[in-house]
């Protein structure tokens, strides 16, 4: 999927039309700013999708060979375009965005069988609802019988089969996501509480709830954890969930030795880094990490 950005002062009303300051086009998509994320932080990865037979489709797999991520099981259609998403930038960082899954919507659960080489000898491996949900109901079923940990990135939010909280380990979502699973108001701390509980109630045995400048909130069955977002200056936060689940899956694969709370407290971190600059993918700078967090 391929960003297309544009940064204004307030976003638009409904109706609106409003100059903007500056537009940018990048590389995006749920799963690819997860896989990249985690292929720069260390990690060997590799990508399972379906993108346009044009322009952006073909950028697309070099900028996956450029972050050095295994491209065997991506493929090419002439159906439909790639996926694009258009996004607006305020300037306090926030966003709302737009997606058309295009090519996204094609990838199906025989593409993800075909992958069977890939995925059997994954330590971790990461779906989200950009493509067929079906689609990704196998994948976290083969995820299971390989013995690898699912993770499903509930983006963008719609209500889940049950089968698909069967077959995760650790459910990641934000505030919005939150509310469309639960039917619950998630405003604050406390409300985040109360529906992360909820969601555990309904099958995975872990459960992470991102909620931006608040910090992240998880529970992995004990009880309701809480990690304070670190202070930054905030200039975009696009991808900024994105990196916390590709460092999340990183330190799950590469560094198992790590406690679940001190894999949440660093990826926490990493996240954090990226929403000090503008852009998606352009935002997960390695070199702004603490030396110390990298663990390569």
């Amino acid at each position: 999927m391929v960003d297309l950005v544009s940064y204004v002062p307030r976003l638009p009303k409904p109706g609106e039309t409003i100059h903007g300051t500056q537009f940018i086009k990048g590389f995006g998509g749920k799963g690819a700013n997860q896989c990249v994320m985690a292929a720069r932080l260390g990690a060997k990865t590799a990508m399972v999708a379906k993108l346009g037979n044009d322009t952006f489709g073909h950028s697309t797999v070099q900028n996956f060979h450029d972050n050095n991520i295994d491209c065997d099981y991506v493929t090419l259609t002439s159906e439909v375009s790639s996926g694009v998403a258009a996004i607006t930038v305020n300037e306090q960082g926030e966003n709302s965005i737009v997606i058309v899954s295009g090519a996204n919507s094609l990838l199906s659960p025989a593409d993800v069988e075909h992958a069977t080489d890939v995925i059997c000898g994954a330590k971790v491996l990461i779906c989200q609802l950009e493509v067929p949900m079906e689609t990704s109901l196998v994948a976290l079923q083969m995820g299971r019988q390989y013995k690898a940990t699912t993770i499903l990135n509930a983006a963008p939010g719609k209500v889940l089969l049950q089968e698909v909280y069967d077959s995760v380990d650790i459910l990641c979502v934000n505030e919005t996501e939150a509310e469309i699973l639960t039917g619950m108001v998630v405003l604050g701390l406390e409300q985040g509480r109360v529906a992360v509980e909820a969601m555990r109630a309904k099958g995975p045995p872990r459960v992470v709830l991102t909620m931006g400048e608040q910090g992240v909130l998880y529970s992995d069955g004990a009880s309701v954890k809480h990690v304070p977002a670190m202070k930054v200056d905030v200039v975009d936060t696009t991808g900024a969930g994105d990196a916390f689940v590709g460092a999340m899956a990183f330190y799950l694969a590469c560094h198992p030795h790590l406690s679940f709370d001190e894999v949440i407290k660093r990826s926490a971190v990493i996240a954090s880094t990226t929403v000090t600059a503008k852009g998606t993918q352009s935002s997960y700078c390695v070199s702004k990490v603490p030396q110390e967090y990298l663990m390569k």
